[in-house]
């Protein structure tokens, strides 16, 4: 059984033409692609960061830096009554243009690692009544960094927050309560960002 086998294998390997498939040629072609790619990329990168300020927001004095957000919640509880709070699992997405990174390069969007982002200007969103907030880390830090040619930036954190909620208890335990997430920028709270 097992040389009948061989043998049918034997025949269907010889009836497959030699240029099918990958062919050593086009193999070492791809390796070479990719690392022109990641030597394009590294250019790409190191020519963006090179004379970037990351103290200074985007548009500075010409515009308002538009900070697009967007909160997925992934789990909502406990809410403490006695301590008038709540606590909340989200992803928290945030999308700004910021012209001095546009580039010309293979891809369209550039997936960055996480730790670009303290050499690039980022919002400083905070949440305003948040006791404590957490970002996940485990088992690297749960942070998306994307970059697209345009310059538009995407930002995901991964974040446990417990905010305070104003409770009025007057029907207990069958009172209805609102418990808002506020959020905001931390330097420019009356200004536009």
């Amino acid at each position: 059984m097992a040389s009948l086998s061989l043998a049918a294998l034997g025949l269907l390997l010889s009836a497959v033409p030699a240029d099918a498939g990958l062919s050593q040629k086009h193999v070492s072609d791809v390796v070479d692609d990719s690392k022109d790619n990641i030597t394009i990329f590294t250019r790409i990168l190191d020519r963006l960061l090179d004379g970037y300020d990351n103290r200074l927001r985007p548009g500075l004095g010409d515009s308002v830096t538009e900070v697009k957000t967007d909160i997925y919640v992934t789990s909502f509880g406990p809410v403490s009554d006695t301590d008038m709070e709540y606590t909340i699992d989200v992803f928290f997405r945030q999308s700004w243009r910021d012209e001095r990174l546009k580039f010309d390069g293979p891809m369209k969007i550039l997936p960055l690692n996480n730790l670009l982002a303290s050499k690039i200007w980022t919002p400083d969103t905070f949440f305003h009544n948040g006791k404590k907030s957490v970002a996940h880390n485990m088992t690297t830090p749960n942070k998306l960094l994307r970059l697209v040619d345009n310059g538009t930036l995407l930002y995901t954190m991964r974040l446990t927050i417990h905010a305070e909620c104003p409770m009025h208890l007057e029907d207990f335990p069958m009172d209805v309560h609102a418990c808002p997430l506020k959020f905001g920028s931390c330097k420019y709270l009356d200004l536009p960002l």
